[in-house]
């Protein structure tokens, strides 16, 4: 049973070493990768080749990503490719060195390399309004449904995921010294078998695993507890924001009709292009994690959407991030020590401008 890392790839301590040599690297960057557009309308525009770092494997997190080339909507926005590099990775280093023109990211990882590192770094957009982080439990188990519950219980946390539970604690005013908290992998196999009573997970993912397995589950959601922070952002540099505006807002109006599809076609029809583009990856030595489950697939897209689909994008289109939900994520960064304020972290200019130019685009439901 394979599962992935949680927080690790999206929160996951970044060593100082790696981001101070990207730094360093980013100064010799141009960060102007892909050519000028050539002026005028979005048919004429000549982007050239442009690289996404993916967050995780090539699955049903990016089925507004595979729509986007399916249905040409990166064509018709001018690019000659858009490289889609599969992770796990935050893309922050690699944003700094160059390497890639976009990473698809998250607040958490961006705001400790913008707080501790002063990385010219800004999130421009958010798929996840919330984030997916979860404590997972079993009903007829630990049960943890609010934060005091957690008192008491034995909570498995990954190494790289202590940090950010630190946080969850410290948002909820409990003590670490009131549980226990015990070094796990990421397969929540001693949630099942009983050797935890609690489980740091994905509610798109072991969330999911656990249940599909027959265990009725309980999640304690960090968004709903305590910590609302988004995640799977669009994230650049302040150089590449500064040169490459009108790139970058024929980028994200591609995404917006990609994961548009991904509301509006058959749940089938995204679970077979998931299909395809996850074993494409396979056969070019991607990480993998052997056959995907259809079943699977289909419950974690309708999982994504609740954290995709809110009031606030239902009225301002997807990827927008609302100055309340800004201030809300800064809030949940400050628990783990990160004070930003929202120019520090966010420039949402473009994407509003998508919307104030193309209102036809904010219809993104049924």
């Amino acid at each position: 049973m394979a599962t992935h890392s949680t927080l690790s790839r999206r929160v996951g301590t970044i060593a100082a070493a790696v981001i101070a040599s990207a730094l360093v690297l980013s100064g010799c960057a141009s960060g102007d990768t892909a050519p000028a557009a050539s002026g005028g309308s979005d048919e004429e525009a000549s982007y050239g080749e442009i690289s996404v770092q993916y967050s995780w494997i090539k699955n049903e997190e990016f089925a507004g990503e595979f729509y986007a080339y399916e249905n040409g909507y990166y064509d018709e926005a001018g690019f000659s490719d858009v490289i889609g590099v599969a992770g796990p990775d935050t893309g922050v280093a690699k944003l700094l060195s160059g390497t890639v023109q976009v990473a698809l990211s998250d607040a958490a990882s961006v705001g400790a390399a913008v707080a501790e590192q002063d990385a010219p770094l800004k999130i421009i957009g958010a798929t996840f309004q919330k984030n997916p982080f979860t404590i997972l439990s079993l009903a007829d188990g630990g049960n943890i449904a609010t934060p005091e519950d957690l008192i008491g219980k034995k909570i498995g946390v990954q190494d790289s995921n202590a940090s950010v539970f630190a946080a969850l604690l410290a948002a909820n005013d409990i003590d670490p010294s009131e549980l226990e908290i015990v070094p796990v992998d990421f397969d929540p196999t001693p949630l099942i078998n009983g050797e935890v009573d609690g489980f740091m997970a994905y509610l798109t993912n072991e969330a999911i695993t656990v249940e599909m397995a027959g265990y009725p589950v309980t999640n304690l959601a960090y968004a709903e507890n305590g910590l609302p922070y988004v995640a799977e952002t669009f994230t650049v540099t302040d150089q590449y924001l500064a040169e490459n505006r009108d790139l970058i807002k024929a980028f994200l109006t591609a995404e917006i009709k990609g994961w548009t599809d991904t509301f509006t076609q058959p749940i089938d029809d995204t679970v077979s292009l998931v299909t395809k583009y996850y074993n494409e990856s396979a056969a070019a030595g991607e990480l993998t994690f052997g056959e995907l489950d259809p079943a699977k697939v289909a419950a974690g897209i309708e999982a994504q959407a609740l954290l995709i689909s809110t009031e606030e994008t239902e009225s301002n289109g997807l990827f927008t991030i609302s100055d309340d939900l800004k201030e809300q994520t800064l809030a949940s960064l400050a628990t783990s020590g990160w004070k930003l304020t929202v120019d520090d972290l966010f420039d949402t200019t473009i994407i509003d401008e998508i919307y104030a130019e193309n209102p036809d685009l904010l219809d993104y439901l049924p």
